[in-house]
Formats: C-alpha cells, sequence, structure tokens
C-alpha cells in the first residue's frame, strides 16, 4: 500500500437499505488522473463520497494513507450562487481549521489571490459570485479545493452544463495540476469530451464493470455493462467516438442523403 493514497476492497454503500454501490474495489495512486464512467444514479457521487469518508460504507473496507489531505469539487448545481459573498471570500471560506482569527490575514489574502492566479481567475476576487460564468463558477470551487493543499483532489461531473472551450480548458487544467503531482479522480457522464482524453477509467454502474485505459473500458462489451445498452465505438485517426446505433444509422442516412443530392447537383 506504500504507493497508494486511496484503497476500496468489496465495498458495498447502500441508503435506507438499497445498495448503490455492491462490491467496489479502486486503488488510487499518488500520480492518478481517473475518471469514473457512468449513467446517472450509477453511484458515482456515492464514490466519492465514500473516498471522502462523508459516506460508511455498509460493507468491505477503505483505507486511506494517514494524514491524506484531499479537496472535493462539488456539481455546480447544487450550490447556492446567490449567497451573498465575493469570489475571493468563498475560497477563503474553505479554510476552516487552523485559523485564530475571524478575519483573513494578508498571508491568507496572499495565498488566496495566488490561487486564483493560477486557475486564471486573478481578477476575479472582488467579483460577486453570481456574475461569473459556469467556467469561472467552476474554477472558483477548484479553487476552494486547492485552498486546502490536498494531495488528492476528486470532482464531480466538473465539465456539466459548460460549453466545448471551457470544458476543453477545464480538462487541461486538471492535467498540468497532475503533472505537478496531484491526483486526480473525476466522475463524468461524457465519454466523448472527457472520458477519451483521460489516461485511466473505472466504468460503474453500482458495481465496477471495467477498469483501464480508455481503450481497455470504452468498448462495446463494457459500455453496455455501464450503460445498459448497445454502443459502437469508432476509430477516428487514433481517437475513440463513441455513438449509439440509432445515432450512427442516423448519421450514415445522413451522409448518403448528401452524397445523392450532391451527385444530382453536379449531374444538373
Amino acid at each position: 500500500m506504500s504507493e497508494s493514497l486511496l484503497r476500496l476492497e468489496g465495498v458495498t454503500c447502500a441508503y435506507d437499505g438499497a445498495p448503490v454501490l455492491v462490491g467496489v474495489d479502486v486503488d488510487i495512486a499518488g500520480s492518478e488522473f481517473l475518471g469514473i464512467v457512468g449513467p446517472s444514479g450509477s453511484g458515482k457521487t456515492t464514490l466519492l463520497r465514500a473516498m471522502l469518508g462523508t459516506v460508511e460504507p455498509v460493507a468491505g473496507r477503505m483505507w486511506r494513507r494517514p494524514g491524506l489531505r484531499m479537496g472535493y469539487v462539488p456539481q455546480v448545481e447544487t450550490v447556492n450562487w446567490s449567497f451573498p459573498v465575493t469570489v475571493a471570500e468563498a475560497v477563503l471560506m474553505s479554510r476552516t481549521t487552523g485559523r485564530r482569527l475571524p478575519w483573513p490575514s494578508a498571508a491568507e489574502k496572499a495565498e488566496v489571490a495566488s490561487v486564483l492566479d493560477r486557475l486564471g481567475i486573478g481578477g476575479l476576487g472582488t467579483r460577486h459570485i453570481r456574475e461569473l460564468s459556469g467556467g469561472q463558477q467552476q474554477r472558483v470551487f477548484l479553487a476552494r479545493a486547492l485552498l486546502r493543499r490536498p494531495q488528492l483532489l476528486l470532482l464531480d461531473e466538473p465539465t456539466s452544463g459548460v460549453d466545448v472551450r471551457t470544458r476543453h480548458d477545464i480538462l487541461h487544467l486538471l492535467a498540468d495540476l497532475n503533472l505537478a503531482g496531484l491526483a486526480v479522480v473525476l466522475t463524468t457522464h461524457d465519454l466523448n469530451g472527457i472520458a477519451a482524453h483521460l489516461p485511466q477509467l473505472v466504468g460503474l454502474n453500482t458495481e465496477v464493470t471495467g477498469r483501464g485505459t480508455p481503450r481497455e473500458v470504452l468498448t462495446p462489451d463494457v459500455l453496455e455493462r455501464t450503460f445498459g445498452a448497445p454502443m459502437e465505438v469508432l476509430d477516428h485517426d487514433g481517437m475513440l467516438i463513441v455513438v449509439d446505433p440509432a445515432e450512427l444509422v442516423t448519421r450514415t442516412v445522413a451522409r448518403a442523403t448528401i452524397s445523392v443530392t450532391s451527385s444530382r447537383g453536379e449531374a444538373s
């Protein structure tokens, strides 16, 4: 276990007696950049909460490296963005222990400013959180997590509700943090935009359905066990693209229609 930060062995979690996770085995290494993929209701959020220790397993074993520092970024949809605080104040509120005064010290203000600069939102410290875009909101909660100086960062659907450009920026930011030595675990149901670009994946639907690289997890067999429906996987210049059969048929028909229309136009 010396190289692990956290390990779940046969973990089962339940709410009101109904199992949400069953017999889950997951090992998080210090250099991990891992995506947990699955449909809504598959237990992804519960798995993160079990890692954090806010949900206690009813069976199995959980091990964490002694003194492990963890940061958590919730889904932005769960946050009250009308709460009357500025960006800097919202970030500073994550520092709940070790403070001797009710107001921030100069050192704490400097640390908040440094974290905001690192995430590219250094000029937004005095802005109210309700005035932020979706991508900026996500970075605020990422800053809150980083202020705790974590060794392991857990993120619940970090790209939900953001545009393609913001999704791309967040993914690259997390990759940079990982290269700097931070272990990252995130949940996502976005197979093509996020999961296909991560080094390691875990498929989850109450039970673990697969673990490995995207090429090992994004397969028709594992995807059907994970999402409960048949899916096709295409290889486009080395990039995996997951589509459902109905979408594949629609695309094929559309291409054929365009081709026929083009041919008729040339003939005329």
